[in-house]
């Protein structure tokens, strides 16, 4: 198994985009997105979605020179739509805005409309933390996830994610699906012959499962039962409904090169943390010493930071540099 740079994954990403016919200024995008989950050990939002990717290219399911159109329908608020290519161009094209917004009025969104999968939504928090902000997003997929006591899946793994600045770093950083387990961890166990932890899925009869070819013709259970199914819900109303995008149950597979565009869509909620006090940042240490002091014990992305080097697997890596 090589060990391949962050950079040679980017560069490897982007002539691979590009071969397919996405632009320079859409391929970097997308490159840097990918290239920073493999640096920081997102494999499920890495290089695995780079072949759908350039699949969907192919087949015009992306739009790989779209230009996104940002407007702006209140004060505080920045809306783009992605013109059903990707996501990372067109947050890139109203994040400027947004941050200006919330700077100014404390408080700010901006709803990223009609695009390709997001893939890593914690890619986008933190470039809103950077600018100093909290950063709250949310996003669906494709329907994967059944609702307790049900067997057909009506939501996707529809993720949320949360970006606190710190003193030149993250102060916390949580990004996570609000589904038992990752679609694509299913897949993995499918393709590798073994089982799945009891928990996570339920068979097409609505009966709990532990083979992962049973539970693909099911669904996916919520993360802690109907609590997670609750912010999963609470996900698709930010994500559909709040930006005219559409519902999951509405999304094909993510990784299908046919059929019609994601049309999906992300909200983030950007805030000024020092909008309504001058001791926020006290708060957060406070609760970071909390945990930090008991051994082995951290903040959600605290100690975050990317790696040099990262291993990717020879099959991966071959099809990669195939594919540009």
């Amino acid at each position: 198994m090589p060990k391949i740079s962050p950079a040679e994954i980017h560069a490897a990403t982007h002539a691979a985009l590009m071969a397919h016919g996405a632009t320079d200024h859409v391929a970097t995008h997308v490159a840097r997105a990918t290239a920073d989950s493999e640096a920081h050990g997102n494999t499920i939002c890495g290089l695995s979605y780079v072949e759908s990717y350039c699949a969907a290219l192919d087949t015009g399911r992306v739009d790989g020179s779209a230009t996104p159109v940002v407007s702006t329908p209140r004060a505080g608020a920045v809306t783009v739509d992605a013109a059903k290519g990707f996501a990372q161009p067109a947050f890139d094209a109203g994040l400027a805005q947004a941050v200006s917004a919330a700077r100014t009025n404390g408080i700010a969104s901006l709803a990223i409309a009609h695009s390709h999968t997001c893939t890593s939504l914690g890619y986008f928090t933190a470039q809103i933390a950077a600018a100093g902000l909290v950063g709250l997003g949310f996003t669906n997929a494709s329907p994967v996830v059944a609702p307790p006591g049900g067997s057909k899946p009506a939501l996707g793994t529809n993720p949320i994610a949360l970006s606190v600045p710190g003193d030149g770093k993250l102060a916390l950083h949580f990004d996570s699906s609000t589904s038992a387990a990752a679609l694509g961890a299913i897949k993995e166990a499918k393709a590798a012959g073994t089982t799945i932890p009891t928990g996570w899925c339920v068979d097409e009869n609505g009966a709990p499962t532990t083979d992962p070819a049973a539970a693909l013709k099911g669904g996916i259970l919520p993360l802690g039962g109907a609590k997670g199914f609750g912010f999963g819900v609470m996900a698709e109303v930010m994500a559909a409904a709040l930006t005219g995008s559409v519902n999951s149950v509405d999304v094909a597979g993510l990784k299908v090169g046919e059929g019609p565009p994601h049309d999906l869509g992300q909200f983030y909620i950007l805030i000024d943390p020092g909008t309504h006090t001058d001791h926020w940042s006290a708060r957060i240490a406070r609760l970071a010493s909390a945990v930090s002091d008991q051994p082995g014990a951290r903040l959600p992305g605290s100690a975050r930071a990317p790696m040099a080097e990262v291993d990717v697997p020879d099959a991966l890596w071959d099809r990669i540099v195939a594919l540009a």
